[in-house]
């Protein structure tokens, strides 16, 4: 068995509302073997990973996965089983996995995971151990679960970071992570907030250099009237002595800049212990501070927003003599306990045999040989940061008021919204009397709060988020469209129609990246990528994407979840590709879009679309349906259970919920719909106008929108933009499949003409069948056709999509000598300028309009800016 490749999706997929990978296998001739005909296989896979014992596999007991074994389960759900184990061995919490066939050896695997690297990781593994299984060969799997922490150790979010992510989650506020490391963004577009740990996107850059500088915090703090510890920096060993006879013993040497108190050396007391301690510092340190040693306990008070939310009294690692054991043996009975790790992935830190605590060790006149005698106790730091291993007792309730205000001003006087400040006193409850302030931490670790060794859990995250959105929205409106057709006009008016509303939009859409009406990016930008450019954006308060289907099958979704999900219809298009083979495996897939949607949100659906109005039982939220028939069953169900329902009536679009119906506007003045000839921009605008109802847009703006907003190159770009050159009518369309060629070619007939003359082509990953279908509805649509091919063929031959669109023409009893191929399509389009007579009408399906408007501003002698038909005019 083999690795094929992987897709990871960040966010909700086809396969899954869960982030998930795609792993692709080839089972390389294994795919009818079961597991129970290798020999030894099931009996050392179990005991190997005997957690494996706990899977139900669908079957609702414990053992349910090894009753398959027993039973005869393939490579393809084994590896799927052992992908879920590894990661719940190095603590990950995941238990989604599916496993399917492609075809032949050729297997998929879908499991969740919580970091890509990792994830990807313990596939590899997985399928190593399967095949050390099946050819008898040793495999460490303590090696590779050790490679597996560590890679995770790199990738995971740090706790504190983690805790903001999981409160900011329960709270309903969508996340994106930035970058590899514990940045977040929180709520989208204006109203987001990146975080970083606890350093806040309003945090001052000023104030985390002050507060990173020791010295020059002691320098402020004292210019408040704040207590802190007498002391100076130090040029030399010997400018080190005169300090410490100065200030007196004990002491304290520490470095100017550092953090997790590294390198702090304290209750040094007398010159020999001094100039041993500089020596070591002077080693990786240049800046170095001497200060008095205050005796007293150790507490980090964390200031948040204005409040003092947390308070934990500090204690340095120790550890209990029994009389046999040594120092290094007993600290590593303590390091066994389960609540210790690596850094900061537990509420412990293991406690770290280095430099310092030697050194520490030394002082106290001890060695790691030494043994205790019996409950002796051992300190086995002077300072008690989790970090090197320290714990920490909630003292929150004990604070006094004086204390708090002392904290307060602190906090202010350096400028920090969120702080640890560190104390030295005989008891917090009690005025300080005598105690200091040590220093103050940007960015602090909440783990002692969240998890304290001893006393109640604090939710210092928790109310982070909370002062982050006290004042402002969560996130922005989110309005997603997909269908086979009318996405692009339909997401272009939504936008146009916000707008109109005082909203700043960032829009997707097949012709670019739009923010504020200004495009930042041309192309098709209907993925995951483009949508999270405008979910990043801080000046969009209103989110418009267009989202399509490749994306979807590829990537997932960029956002959580939409507000609005418009499904605009579900025709015949790409089937073939991407594994979508039917018609009701595409509309599965288009419907991600109508789960993705907040239960208080709307799915706006076209209730004339038989498809469409099969996935309705998938979806969860508020449902609007609009149909151009008044009388529409599903339509009529659903307002008499609550719901909206948008149609036309008497030529005039409808908005009926319960018994009201209102009378919005006439289909005539709406003006993508050029008077009523393009029927199918009806839909369109019924769509975009439910989208618009679902967010709170009031009708009179709704109406004004749909009215000023046009099928030009400024508005609606590459969507039936007309022109007149020279008494021709030329219009350009993006139309590329089926349903669109029919949707223009019926909206064209309903403009007075001479002759109908077409430019069309089809992308060349289209089934055969379906180019077809096109060429036929070409055949029976027009009087002339120019055949032409898209520079990109997509893997066909040159000819070979004319070929076919030939042949579909003239199964329509078309005439071939109204036929002409010219494959570069700027020639076809030359061409049909120069075989066009005045009254005709030109329709050419492009991809790309601008090409052709060049050629026409060259042919150009004659314009009709007033014609009630032309939404273009060249000058």
């Amino acid at each position: 068995m083999k690795v094929v490749s992987f897709k990871i999706f960040k966010g909700r997929n086809i396969y899954s509302h869960k982030k998930c990978i795609r792993l692709n296998l080839d089972l390389e001739g294994y795919s009818e073997i079961p597991s129970k005909e290798i020999s030894g296989f099931n009996e050392n896979l179990v005991r190997m990973l005997p957690d494996l014992n706990r899977h139900r596999c669908g079957i609702d007991e414990n053992g349910g996965f090894i009753k398959r074994l027993t039973e005869g389960t393939y490579l393809a759900h084994i590896t799927e089983h052992i992908i879920i184990v590894l990661h719940n061995m190095i603590g990950l919490n995941i238990s989604y996995g599916k496993s399917r066939e492609i075809s032949g050896d050729n297997y998929y695997v879908i499991y969740q995971y919580e970091y890509s690297n990792t994830g990807i990781e313990a596939s590899h593994i997985a399928v190593d151990l399967v095949n050390s299984l099946i050819n008898k060969e040793p495999f460490d799997l303590n090696l590779r679960l050790t490679t597996l922490k560590e890679l995770l150790m790199k990738e995971q979010l740090g706790l504190s970071t983690l805790s903001i992510y999981n409160e900011a989650k329960k709270r309903g506020i969508p996340i994106l992570r930035m970058g590899e490391n514990s940045m977040l963004q929180l709520g989208y577009g204006k109203y987001s907030k990146t975080i970083q740990a606890t350093l806040g996107c309003n945090t001052s850059a000023i104030a985390v250099n002050i507060a990173q500088d020791k010295l020059l915090t002691k320098e402020i703090l004292s210019m408040h009237f704040l207590p802190v510890a007498n002391g100076l920096k130090v040029k030399s060993k010997t400018h080190c002595i005169m300090g410490a006879t100065d200030i007196g013993y004990p002491v304290v040497l520490k470095p100017q800049f550092g953090n997790q108190g590294k390198g702090v050396i304290a209750n040094i007391t007398d010159e020999i212990e001094l100039t041993n301690a500089y020596d070591l510092l002077i080693k990786d340190y240049e800046d170095i501070l001497i200060e008095k040693c205050i005796n007293g306990r150790d507490y980090r008070v964390c200031y948040v927003y204005g409040d003092i939310v947390a308070v934990s009294e500090r204690n340095p690692p120790y550890i209990l003599g029994d009389g046999v054991s040594s120092i290094e043996t007993l600290i590593t009975i303590a390091n066994m306990d389960l609540r210790r790790g690596e850094g900061h992935e537990k509420e412990l830190t293991k406690i770290k045999i280095d430099e310092s605590l030697l050194t520490y060790l030394n002082q106290k006149k001890y060695s790691l040989t030494s043994v205790l005698i019996n409950n002796e106790k051992l300190n086995l730091r002077d300072n008690a940061n989790l970090s090197t291993g320290g714990f920490a007792i909630d003292c929150t309730d004990l604070i006094c008021n004086e204390n708090i205000e002392i904290c307060k001003r602190a906090a202010i006087a350096i400028g920090l919204d969120i702080c640890g400040i560190d104390l030295i006193c005989g008891d917090i409850s009690k005025p300080l009397n005598g105690g200091v302030i040590i220093e103050i931490n940007a960015a602090p670790g909440i783990r002692m709060h969240h998890n304290p060794y001893i006393g109640v859990k604090r939710n210092v995250a928790g109310h982070i988020v909370d002062k982050l959105f006290e004042n402002t929205q969560k996130s922005i409106p989110i309005v997603s469209i997909t269908g086979t057709n009318g996405k692009t006009t339909t997401t272009r008016l939504i936008g146009h129609i916000l707008k109109a509303a005082g909203y700043t939009v960032g829009m997707t859409t097949t012709g670019g990246i739009y923010i504020d009406d200004k495009c930042i990016f041309k192309g098709d930008t209907t993925g995951p990528n483009s949508a999270l450019v405008v979910l990043a954006n801080k000046d969009v308060d209103a989110a418009v994407l267009e989202t399509a289907r490749g994306g979807i099958i590829r990537r997932g979704l960029a956002y959580d979840l939409a507000d609005v999900g418009v499904i605009t219809n579900i025709t015949e298009d790409h089937l073939g590709m991407d594994e979508v083979e039917t018609m009701d495996e595409l509309a599965k897939v288009k419907s991600l879009v109508g789960e993705a949607v907040k239960r208080d949100g709307y799915v706006v659906i076209n209730g004339d679309d038989n498809m469409s109005l099969s996935i309705l039982h998938r979806f969860k939220s508020n449902i609007i349906i609009f149909s151009r028939n008044k009388d529409n069953v599903v339509m009529r169900s659903n307002i008499k259970n609550g719901g909206y329902g948008i149609f036309v009536d008497n030529n005039s679009i409808v908005i009926q919920k319960n018994n009201n119906a209102e009378k919005l506007i006439d289909v005539n003045d709406i003006g993508i719909t050029l008077n009523g000839a393009l029927k199918y921009n009806i839909e369109n605008a019924m769509a975009a106008c439910a989208a618009s109802i679902a967010l709170g847009i009031n009708n009179d703006t709704i109406k004004k929108s749909l009215i000023s907003f046009h099928c030009n190159a400024n508005q609606n770009p590459g969507r039936f933009n007309m022109y007149t050159v020279n008494n021709i009518k030329v219009i350009l369309d993006y139309g590329h499949n089926l349903q669109s060629y029919k949707c223009v070619l019926d909206g064209v007939k309903n403009i007075k003409h001479n002759k109908l003359i077409g430019i069309i082509g089809a992308p060349g990953d289209r089934q055969e069948s379906y180019m077809l279908q096109v060429g036929k509805c070409a055949g029976e649509n027009l009087d002339y056709i120019f055949i032409k091919e898209n520079e990109d063929r997509r893997g066909r031959a040159v000819g070979e999509v004319a070929d076919i669109l030939e042949k579909g023409i003239l199964s329509s009893k078309f005439n071939i000598i109204n036929i002409e191929k010219i494959f570069v399509e700027t020639e076809a389009f030359k061409a049909a300028l120069d075989f066009a007579l005045p009254e005709d009408i030109i329709v050419a399906f492009v991809e790309h309009p601008e090409p052709f408007i060049e050629i026409l501003k060259s042919k150009i002698d004659q314009t009709i800016p007033n014609s009630n038909l032309l939404t273009n005019s060249l000058y």
